[in-house]
């Protein structure tokens, strides 16, 4: 099932360092098949606050996401986004082609006896 990294980038200050890795990135998804979504576009906020941008990148499962991730290349490249720009990241996992809110809802309501 398709995966996705997301993350929500607070607003920043350039400086060679993200640009480094804005730079370099990319080459530490190909090996896990990852493909930039949503890289740094104007966000348009309909509810609550979110100051800053997302970014958004494919996996076709969640193990290569997680193997990104954890990947050497990754983890020496990522010190060079975190030591100045805050942000949270989350790994997710997409849903099924066939996939029906209703019935989550039912499951939902079911577990808490409703």
């Amino acid at each position: 099932m398709t995966a996705y990294a997301i993350a929500h980038i607070r607003p920043e200050t350039m400086n060679e360092d993200v640009l480094r890795y804005i730079e370099e990135i990319q080459a530490t998804l190909e090996p896990f098949g990852g493909r930039f979504l949503v890289h740094g576009a104007e966000v348009e906020v309909l509810e609550g606050p979110f100051p800053g941008t997302v970014v958004m990148v494919g996996f076709a499962d969640i193990e290569r996401a997680r193997a990104w991730y954890a990947s050497p290349a990754y983890q020496e490249l990522l010190p060079l986004r975190t030591d100045h720009i805050a942000g949270t990241l989350v790994l997710v996992e997409g849903v099924p082609a066939d996939y029906d809110a209703r019935k989550t809802a039912a499951h939902l309501r079911a577990a808490a006896g409703l």
